[in-house]
């Protein structure tokens, strides 16, 4: 089947299988290769993308069904300099291996995008849904809670 969608702000056209994951589409076919994969079912986050700004397990989408939609990676959140966002991972260490960094900072950015005055808990309970085996996860939400003051002045940039 023939898709197009907007990727990171380009219009972008690919000929997939109708079983063919959003995820794939992305890495294989648009060589976009930020979005990673890990268990492929769902659980671990490594895989999320923004669907019109809304953070979407991208192994769980068919790439179908981003069919004229807005969809962003984790290569379509900054340009040539790291967001406040990212530069909150870099100061609190909260990457280490950094294969689960692209779903954090998704996931990331669109809750603080939707509530950019999010507490502790509620960055808890979002981020919740995204594993990291290395860094532990307060270093995660410390650069969650650092970057709010970006989205609440400039929606994150």
């Amino acid at each position: 089947m023939q898709i197009e969608f907007d990727l990171n702000g380009n219009s972008v056209k690919a000929d997939v299988e109708p079983r063919t994951t959003l995820a794939d589409c992305i890495r294989n076919d648009l060589g976009q290769t930020g979005t990673h994969l890990a268990c492929e079912h769902g659980v671990c986050g490594a895989c999320t993308v923004l669907v019109n700004g809304e953070a979407v397990r991208s192994c769980l989408m068919l790439a179908v069904q981003a069919q004229n939609e807005k969809v962003v990676t984790v290569e379509g959140l900054s340009g040539d300099e790291l967001t406040p966002l990212q530069a909150a991972f870099r100061k609190h260490h909260a990457l280490q291996c950094g294969f689960c960094t692209p779903g954090f900072i998704t996931t990331a950015h669109a809750l603080l995008s939707h509530e950019p005055d999010a507490d502790e808990e509620r960055i808890r309970e979002v981020l919740s849904g995204n594993l990291c085996r290395c860094s532990g996860y307060i270093p995660i939400v410390e650069a969650v809670l650092e970057a709010r003051g970006s989205y609440r002045n400039e929606g994150g940039k």
